[in-house]
């Protein structure tokens, strides 16, 4: 996630930069930092913790300069730190970089660096570029960064500076958002994340695309492809207020969140699948292959929708596998100390990584002899601390109290310890293997198509905004998916929903569906396939609205349901990352229609740190 601002003109430098990193706190408060060009050298301000931090730092001893670079930090690769912080400099400190993204290849470029004689001083992987840019440094800070990201793979939106061109900031963007705000006041520029750091000064903007590169200048901007060919930029008008810029433009926090689920994935993903043969690189796992050999039985520690993530990685383990899992919420399986013991794995799973019952539990496994994995979006967190292993998400922070992207980044957790774990254990050959991590790989792309549904979401929304009572089903794959969308319901719109195993509902459930109740089930292809069909087949015949969610190409669904939701087509194991995306659209639509207050509901919070 991260902040970047950056800014050259005629104004206090340094105050411009502290005011746009404010208002990009929402996106991280790990560190923070500014680099300033001041009479033929670039200053450097680090701090770690809040942007209040760094302007303490900087009362009284402000670097005064036309131009500099910003960057407020949701740790990634190294903890929070002050090393750590952006801006990154070069050997020398000639030049400074700010990133926002993960380079995948990092570690590979970090070795030929290091072997050419350069010294890193963080754990990052943003360092790699500030010393990529000086290795092609040659008095052109344009053709440097060009030659540079050429070697980089991954997401990036990043900001580059030298002490020998102080007139220039140099931005590029791959993945990861970058705006340009067109300074109304003559003689200055900016670059941004987002609308929100920019807005107090103009709203005047350039939209840089994925393959772009931005020179920006104080008299003008140029906009160029990476292979050096102009772009000719039309101007967006910001007419968003302070509070919707931050929101991306969106209404709510909860759907902005819900439409970077594409870019939290590739970040999920990020440097962990590499080359043609699919090596799966699992940093900070800290389980060795022999050990997950001897695990005997799973456990999944969770709470509410973390939980509901570990249902899907259930799934997932025991089909691809073959390894019992149990997954139960943490508040009564801190109670069961018969499930622990030194055979067991226990996975932890949450978002803010201080869930209190998740805590609990973690420590009564503990105390049984097992051993404990971390998934988790929190890098320092007292989940990630008590951990044996660790799986961070890297899905940046989130706003919205009802979870979107974590969710759907934490199964993608769970789907590539999968893969890792069945590789050891060779419960998987090397094509099944190869066939399921370039599966995952597809998944943000994948994802971007099925948001290309929300319009038609929104009208079932609305064509559906009279039925009070829900019930949501699924099979196999998908009991998360039934139990994870009526929670979001539940969460958001404050409507009866309730989820269910499809089968079970000839076992009593069934006695609830009229022409008053509303069915939405995730139907795909797979080995239940025929009986989820034949469940919607009982709630039609009852007067039960059905809206199914199914595969883009399935021509039987119609026949079964009232509407259907088309999400792609991937590898059964894989797809309640898909699934997830329509049933948190269709909550959200709903309850915006109810005019609810989505990003902060009734008596709840995002961070439940008390039992």
């Amino acid at each position: 996630m991260c902040g970047i601002m950056a800014y050259i003109g005629g104004r206090d430098t340094v105050e411009v930069l502290l005011e746009g990193l404010r208002r990009l706190e929402y996106r991280g408060y790990d560190s923070a930092g500014v680099a300033v060009s001041v009479d033929g050298k670039i200053e450097l301000v680090r701090s770690k913790g809040k942007i209040a931090n760094l302007a303490a730092l900087l009362e009284g001893n402000k670097p005064e300069g036309r131009s500099g670079i910003a960057h407020t930090r949701w740790a990634t690769h190294g903890p929070p730190s002050t090393k750590n912080a952006h801006p990154h400099p070069d050997c020398e400190g000639h030049l400074a970089v700010v990133h926002n993204g993960i380079i995948e290849n990092y570690l590979e470029l970090r070795e030929q660096l290091e072997a050419e004689g350069h010294t890193f001083r963080s754990e990052t992987d943003t360092e790699t570029l500030a010393h990529l840019f000086e290795k092609y440094y040659d008095g052109d800070l344009e053709k440097a960064v060009r030659r540079g990201l050429k070697e980089v793979k991954g997401s990036y939106a990043v900001v580059a500076m030298s002490d020998r061109e102080p007139g220039l900031l140099v931005a590029a963007r791959q993945y990861s958002p970058l705006i340009v705000g067109l300074g109304e006041k003559k003689g200055e520029n900016f670059v941004a994340s987002d609308p929100s750091a920019i807005i107090a000064y103009t709203r005047q903007a350039y939209l840089i695309d994925n393959g772009e590169m931005v020179m920006l200048r104080a008299d003008g901007v140029q906009v160029k492809t990476l292979s050096g060919k102009p772009v000719k930029k039309p101007v967006f008008h910001i007419e968003w207020d302070a509070e919707m810029a931050e929101k991306g433009g969106h209404k709510h926090f909860m759907i902005k969140e819900i439409f970077e689920q594409p870019h939290a994935l590739r970040q999920t993903i990020g440097d962990r699948i590499v080359g043609r043969e699919m090596a799966l690189k699992l940093e900070g796992l800290g389980l060795s292959d022999g050990y997950l050999r001897r695990v005997k039985k799973i456990a999944v520690i969770a709470c509410g929708t973390a939980s509901y993530a570990g249902m899907a990685g259930q799934y997932a383990i025991e089909k691809v596998c073959g390894v019992p899992v149990i997954v139960d919420v943490a508040s009564e399986l801190q109670h069961r100390e018969c499930v622990f013991d030194k055979n067991t794995l226990g996975i932890a799973i949450s978002q803010s990584g201080e869930t209190a019952d998740t805590l609990q539990a973690m420590r009564m496994a503990h105390r049984q002899g097992a051993k404990l994995l971390a998934i988790t979006n929190a890098i320092g967190s007292s989940v990630a601390r008590e951990s044996d292993g660790l799986l961070y998400i890297h899905a940046g922070p989130e706003i919205g109290v009802a979870s979107t992207k974590a969710y759907t980044s934490q199964i993608l957790a769970m789907l590539l310890f999968c893969v890792h774990l069945g590789r050891v254990r060779e419960a998987v050959t090397p094509r099944v293997a190869r066939r399921l991590l370039r599966g995952i790989k597809q998944l943000p792309d994948l994802a971007e198509r099925t948001l290309e549904q929300a319009d038609h979401i929104k009208k079932l929304a609305k064509k559906h905004q009279h039925i009070m009572r829900y019930l949501y089903l699924g099979r196999g794959a998908h009991y998360c998916s039934a139990m994870e969308g009526a929670l979001k319901i539940k969460e958001i719109a404050y409507l009866d929903a309730e989820g269910y195993a499809a089968g079970e509902m000839k076992h009593g459930p069934l006695a609830l569906v009229t022409e008053e109740v509303a069915v939405l089930s995730a139907v795909v292809e797979g080995p239940q396939y025929e009986k989820a069909l034949g469940n919607l087949q009982e709630i039609r015949a009852r007067g039960g609205k059905v809206i199914a969610v199914a595969n883009e190409n399935d021509e039987e669904i119609a026949k079964y349901a009232d509407d259907v939701i088309p999400i792609p087509k991937t590898e059964e194991v894989l797809s309640p990352v898909l699934a997830g995306i329509p049933m948190q659209l269709y909550a959200y639509y709903v309850a915006d229609l109810w005019n609810r207050e989505i990003d902060q509901p009734r008596n709840l919070a995002k961070s439940v740190t008390v039992e």
